[in-house]
């Protein structure tokens, strides 16, 4: 781990033993309570399990060497190895150490990298001589990530609560009477937007926000909402929503911090005379999004531009966004909280896991 080692040497396998996950196709899961955990995390559901709790796995192929916890049982997919013995060790420092190893290099294999448990169980490594030392290394870094859930599921709610608000408007028209103004009117996307492709990937690019680089830098992904890198600059700096073009078409994001789209992105800046960035946004997540294309389904914006959208009043339009606005304002203040919590766990992780920092006096 290139630290100097301050606690007990030993083999990863002399603390956990790694067995390899278990094949089971999408048409083969009976939907259950368990949740099918792959390389990526979870997949499905399924009636029966595998793991027992608390279920850690690492990507044995895919996304080689992530680690992954769910503190229930689940089912370890044959994309991951579980571990499936804990020996004397404290179960969630296990799973905040494994993020430090780079499990990854040691996959073997040209054309699909995977990992074998074998290669790794005989890794040297370095951890504190007692569980009660591991446990209040793991206290600290758990309550981080466990803030950070909660803001995750707060927004989760927030969203709901919003998606709910703009049905009942929009779609059941509840306070109108259940019947749609005859002052609203459907328009196109291109008439209420000024609608443009993302560009090519910038020279500067950093995996992580740095004081040169602090404006993100967005693609086509689903993880953490398409978020590519940072950048030095950015391209939008208005409140604008972005369409995934290529791969999983249609994957609807509103972003309100200055940002550069790239390439399979295509981005939506709205006319506020208009619409607002929440209503499109979610006129756009409770539409069918598709492509076009005979070998590789793409969105395009040209076609994009054509498409209807509905056009209530100038009144309507700013009393929805007046009442959705705070539970926005409520999500983005959880995020920016989440984006220190998840630095500062980041920083601390390291300095723990070497001992660099003392945990003798927290009380767990």
């Amino acid at each position: 781990m290139g630290m100097k080692c301050k606690w007990k040497k030993c083999q990863l396998g002399d603390l956990i033993t790694f067995q390899r996950g278990y094949d089971l196709p999408k048409t083969k899961m009976k939907y259950g309570i368990y949740p099918v955990v792959g390389s990526n995390g979870i997949i499905g559901y399924h009636n029966e399990y595998t793991t027992e709790a608390p279920s850690i796995t690492i990507g044995r192929s895919g996304n080689v060497g992530k680690p992954f916890i769910y503190k229930g049982q689940s089912w370890s997919h044959n994309t991951t190895l579980y571990i499936k013995e804990f020996k004397n060790v404290d179960p969630i420092f296990v799973y905040y150490y494994l993020q430090l190893l780079n499990l990854a290099n040691f996959a073997g294999g040209s054309a699909v990298p995977t990992l074998n448990r074998n290669h790794i169980h005989s890794l040297d490594i370095c951890v504190p001589e007692t569980i009660n030392e591991q446990k209040k290394i793991a206290y600290i870094l758990s309550v981080l990530d466990d803030k950070i859930a909660t803001n995750t599921a707060i927004n989760k709610n927030l969203e709901s609560q919003a998606q709910a608000i703009f049905k009942s408007w929009f779609v059941d028209f509840e306070p109108f009477g259940g019947e749609m103004p005859r002052d609203w009117i459907i328009s196109t996307l291109g008439s209420v937007s000024k609608m443009g492709a993302g560009g090519d990937k910038p020279k500067i690019v950093s995996n992580k926000k740095t004081s040169d680089c602090q404006y993100p830098i967005y693609s086509n992904g689903l993880s953490e909402e398409g978020l590519y890198g940072y950048t030095n600059n950015y391209k939008i700096d208005k409140e604008s929503v972005t369409v995934s073009a290529r791969g999983t078409i249609g994957f609807v994001c509103l972003r309100h911090i200055p940002y550069t789209p790239i390439v399979r992105l295509v981005v939506l800046e709205p006319n506020t005379d208009m619409v607002s960035a929440q209503y499109l946004y979610f006129w756009l997540k409770n539409i069918n999004i598709a492509g076009t294309g005979t070998t590789q389904q793409q969105l395009t914006v040209p076609a994009f531009r054509k498409e209807e959208i509905l056009l209530p009043n100038y009144d309507t339009m700013q009393s929805f966004t007046n009442v959705v606005s705070p539970l926005f304002n409520s999500i983005w203040h959880n995020q920016e909280e989440n984006q220190i919590l998840s630095q500062l766990r980041d920083t601390l992780l390291p300095r723990l896991m070497s001992g660099e920092i003392d945990v003798g006096k927290v009380e767990v």
